[in-house]
Formats: C-alpha cells, sequence, structure tokens
C-alpha cells in the first residue's frame, strides 16, 4: 500500500520509524533487535536509509598512506527486502542523489520494482566529509528534485536509454525531506519553501521533516508551507538524545536549535544515562503535544537503538 493511502486513510496519529543499515561485517541480527520491540505498537512503516561512498585512508605496504573510498552501510536494498518479506510491514527505502550516478540510481530503482516496492523516500543525501560542500557524482543529481523527475519519468514508462521498447513503468510514491529551520545550504527560509515546492510540484505526495526539539519550529513550517501552497501531510520527525555530547553535536550537523530549558537539563547531565532519561521525556512530551495537535504520523529517527523509543511509544501510542 503506498503511504500516501496510509496517510489518508487513517483517522488517528500513526507511528513510524527509520533504522540503519548494519555496518559492513554486519548481519539481519541486528536489524531484528532494531524492530522486533517496536512491533508491538503497531508502525505503519519503516524507512530503511541509504548511505553513500566516503574517504577513508590506510597505510600501504610500503608506508606510504592511500586515499580510497568505501561505504560503511552498504545492502539498503538487501534490508529493504528482508523487512518487507518477513515483517509484512510498508518499507520505505531511502534513494539519495549523493555518491551515485543516475544509472546507478535507476538500477536501485528498477530492482525496488522488481521488489514489488512502491514507497521511497527521495533526498539529496549529505555531502562527502573531505569536501567543502555538496558535489554531484559525474552523471548523477545535484538535487532531490532532480532524483525526483526521474523516478516521475520511470512511472511514465521513460528511462534514461530512451531506445527501450514497451519499457514498464514503474509505480512510485515518494516523500521529500523538508526542514522546519531551514536545510544548512539554503540561501534564506524562503528559498528553502520555495525549493521544497519545486519538489511537490514534481510528484512528492507527503514530507517528512528533520529532526527538531522545539514543537513551535515545527507549527511554524507548517503554516509557512501552507501559504505557499504546500498542502500534503508534513510528518513531524523527531530524534531521542541519548549522550551527553548531542547537545552540542546534533545543532552543529544538522543546524537545528537546541530549546533552552533541554540544553540547560542536558549539561547537567553526568553519563549517558542521565541524558537518555532527560531524552526520553522531551521527546515523550514533544511527541504528546504533536498528537494532540492531530498530526498524521510520528515519525523517530532510532538510529538503531530502539529502547528509549519503546519508552516513547507507552507513553504516546
Amino acid at each position: 500500500m503506498k503511504i500516501i493511502d496510509i496517510l489518508k486513510n487513517s483517522k488517528k496519529t500513526l507511528f513510524t520509524f527509520e533504522i540503519l543499515p548494519p555496518l559492513k561485517g554486519g548481519n539481519f541480527n541486528e536489524i531484528e533487535r532494531a524492530i522486533e520491540p517496536l512491533l508491538e505498537f503497531s508502525p505503519a512503516y519503516i524507512n530503511v536509509t541509504c548511505h553513500r561512498s566516503d574517504t577513508a585512508y590506510r597505510i600501504k605496504t610500503n608506508g606510504e598512506t592511500e586515499r580510497y573510498f568505501t561505504k560503511k552501510r552498504p545492502g539498503s536494498v538487501g534490508v529493504a527486502a528482508a523487512v518487507k518479506f518477513k515483517y509484512n510491514i510498508e518499507v520505505v527505502p531511502h534513494v539519495i542523489c549523493a555518491g551515485f550516478t543516475a544509472d546507478e540510481n535507476e538500477d536501485s530503482l528498477i530492482d525496488y520494482h522488481y521488489l514489488g516496492m512502491k514507497n521511497l523516500l527521495v533526498l539529496r543525501g549529505d555531502k562527502m566529509k573531505s569536501d567543502p560542500a555538496f558535489i554531484a557524482e559525474s552523471g548523477g543529481h545535484s538535487h532531490a528534485v532532480e532524483l525526483l523527475r526521474q523516478i516521475q519519468n520511470m512511472n511514465n514508462g521513460i528511462y534514461l536509454n530512451r531506445g527501450i521498447e514497451n519499457a514498464t513503468p514503474t509505480d512510485f510514491s515518494c516523500g521529500v525531506a523538508g526542514y522546519p529551520e531551514t536545510h544548512s545550504d539554503a540561501k534564506s527560509a524562503e528559498q528553502d519553501l520555495l525549493y521544497l515546492k519545486q519538489k511537490i510540484d514534481s510528484g512528492a505526495e507527503y514530507i517528512v521533516t528533520q529532526m527538531f526539539f522545539d514543537n513551535t519550529k515545527y507549527f511554524d513550517f507548517v503554516k509557512r508551507c501552507r501559504a505557499i501552497g504546500i498542502n500534503v501531510p508534513i510528518i513531524p520527525g523527531l530524534k531521542p538524545i541519548s549522550t551527553t555530547t548531542q547537545v552540542d553535536v546534533l545543532p552543529n550537523i544538522f543546524s537545528l536549535s537546541m530549546p533552552r530549558d533541554l540544553e540547560i537539563e542536558l549539561r547537567k547531565c553526568k553519563s549517558n544515562i542521565d541524558a537518555k532519561i532527560v531524552g526520553t521525556e522531551w521527546l515523550t512530551q514533544q511527541a504528546l503535544e504533536l498528537k494532540s495537535a492531530g498530526v498524521p504520523a510520528i515519525h523517530i529517527y532510532t538510529f538503531g537503538i530502539p529502547d528509549n523509543v519503546v519508552k516513547v511509544c507507552r507513553a504516546v501510542f
């Protein structure tokens, strides 16, 4: 079932969450441990992230340092398929521009089509850590809207090789990301919204937000979206804080603000256990307020750690 139909047909706030493929050398047991404690809350769907190659270094036998490219978390297609068929839950794999050519994206999309997967979250993805700014692959896309248009072409039976005869149209339903506190690469909040509107006008059917810790940021974002004609469902994305360092790390990485009350409590924490307690309580109150406001779903970035999310879900769902 398509995610947009799940959202439209639901009369209550749904629970959804995101998992990461295991690190290279891991196994599916890690996925089971991330998912199974959350099944009692009847997740409407599960997102599976996709990861680009990045730079790494190694010492050669002659003592010289060699730079090479590696993926720390390969296997998004396999993980998405395994989750879908083991748990009979809708799965939404991420499809990203970063690190992929358009042809490579098409090959992944064909695999998802063969597997009967109809739902995608379409993202630009992150820059390479060694690069000062995002650089598209040669023959790749610079923006999520370009990848989204490629997918819409495939939905119309148009593949990159225009010489294919009787090409089978795909039937993908796409969501995209939105940024309540503005994407770090955007020149302004207004420009960021216009880019989001382009993605909706190009076929995206719902929005999942970047994490935020102040619900007023989400409510203001929704109002600004509606004011420029973005009328699709907007799902708040939330993250439970679980370490003392995240009070500084998360704002720096994701260009978001930390509410003063939350920052004060986190800086009092002496251990990650203390931080996890504070983060769980904060997320619970966030989720309860959003649910009472009638949001279509609450999407939680679990990062594969379900224990604090279980506590939140017991209080909210």
